[in-house]
């Protein structure tokens, strides 16, 4: 469905933002779901996400996608919040609900667990995770990462006082779920862990994976919420490692389905979605590569192989 300039207007608002697949996700929900929708990618200044905020509403802008940096300051926007924004500290999702202004919601958690337990075939119950930062990121997968029902879950960050907080605003989640919630340094956080998640900001600035290999346990799921080249390093690391590797190219589409709902009142499946953006990613990485090389002119003719 071609959409026209009365369709509903949404972006995806962050620093850096030209890399976001998030107009073709949503713009595919909405063919799938028979809905016309506009959507954009909106770069942010560093310092300037609330002015550009309100003058994407004042151009007509109905609700966006929040990426780094700027999940905290979205939530502190918004005058209404659900509750897993609000236990999160960090909202990825913003809707512009008229007179009642910005409603603010977090999916990445909800998107990582559809993921891990349906696109991974991974059950989380009973298991022992490892979620890496303590970011935006980490703060909107933990609540949901914790009512998928773990043994155990460490929150390991470099800078150890912002994940002990994150664990502390989370602690009566915990214990409701009966999951035992531990924030560590990341030099000393342990080892053998069933799933390993990575929401460190470690692969957006290409530098080597921040804990040892000794984390994960044989055959533990390690998945990197990057994407692409950027998530290319961790996923070398995981499967030298033994781990099964997964980008989060999953958690992505997952995490936009549900926003989708926020925004549209209605839930689009995923997978046909995932399956069509691996094979865009794909077709671009080969589009990409080098072509083959040339033998010089003084070569000899390779051998046919035949008698």
């Amino acid at each position: 469905m071609e959409a026209s300039t009365s369709a509903p207007l949404y972006a995806v608002l962050g620093r850096p933002v030209a890399h976001s697949r998030s107009p073709f996700i949503h713009e595919a929900f909405a063919r799938q779901c028979g809905l016309a929708v506009r959507y954009e990618r909106v770069l942010c200044p560093a310092d300037g996400f609330e002015a550009t905020l309100r003058a994407f509403a004042a151009g007509g802008g109905c609700g966006v996608n929040v990426t780094v940096p700027f999940k905290f300051d979205a939530l502190a926007l918004a005058p209404r919040r659900s509750d897993r924004a609000r236990l999160a500290g960090a909202a990825n999702v913003l809707r512009l609900d008229d007179a009642e202004g910005w409603f603010a919601d977090n999916t990445d958690g909800v998107g990582l667990v559809r993921d891990i337990e349906q696109g991974a075939a991974v059950a989380l119950a009973g298991k022992r995770v490892l979620l890496l930062g303590a970011g935006g990121a980490a703060a909107g997968a933990l609540g949901p990462l914790v009512a998928a029902g773990p043994a155990e879950l460490v929150l390991a960050n470099r800078t150890p006082a912002r994940a002990e907080a994150l664990v502390a605003a989370h602690a009566a989640w915990a214990d409701r779920h009966r999951v035992r919630l531990a924030a560590q340094a990341l030099h000393e956080c342990g080892e053998r862990f069933d799933v390993v998640v990575n929401a460190t900001s470690s692969s957006l600035a290409n530098a080597a994976v921040p804990v040892p290999a000794r984390v994960l346990a044989p055959g533990a799921l390690a998945l990197d919420m990057m994407y692409g080249p950027a998530a290319a390093p961790f996923l070398r690391w995981a499967e030298a490692a033994g781990a099964v590797a997964r980008d989060g190219l999953g958690m992505l589409v997952q995490q936009a389905a549900e926003a989708f709902l926020v925004f549209r009142g209605v839930l689009p499946e995923a997978a046909p979605v995932l399956a069509a953006l691996r094979e865009q990613l794909a077709q671009e990485a080969v589009q990409a590569s080098p072509p083959p090389q040339a033998p010089p002119a003084s070569a000899a003719p390779p051998a046919s192989g035949s008698p």
